[in-house]
């Protein structure tokens, strides 16, 4: 099978040695992305604005890659405070359907440019 990397300008370009996505065969793998907004790099300062931010530049990734949020199976959240579990939660609810990605929330001291959220996934399209 070919890997071939995936790239959007409706998402933040890598900050790092990383592609935004790989896709080999239906699977992808989707790098973690942070609430930069792609057009000006710049976050929201509030929470609930950064997890939105991560949902549309990742849902752009997956659509780069050939998908949606429809074929993600696996997400991963890393939260610097677990307190906003239930408004990440809430805001999922938004940007995906039952039946939903199997998920993992991690609590962790800090992210790159000091982002209060990061996720990442595995997209799977069938």
């Amino acid at each position: 099978m070919t890997k071939e990397i995936i790239q959007t300008a409706a998402a933040p370009q890598a900050i790092g040695n990383y592609s935004q996505a790989i896709r080999i065969g239906n699977t992808a793998y989707l790098s973690g992305q942070i609430p930069l907004h792609p057009e000006t790099l710049e976050m929201e300062k509030d929470i609930a604005g950064q997890v939105h931010q991560v949902f549309r530049n990742l849902l752009a990734v997956a659509e780069a890659a050939g998908g949606s949020g429809r074929e993600i199976v696996k997400l991963n959240v890393y939260l610097t405070d677990l307190s906003h579990f239930t408004m990440v939660n809430d805001i999922m609810a938004l940007y995906f359907q039952a039946p939903y990605p199997a998920r993992a929330v991690i609590g962790v001291a800090s992210l790159p440019r000091a982002a209060l959220v990061e996720m990442d996934a595995v997209m799977v399209i069938l």
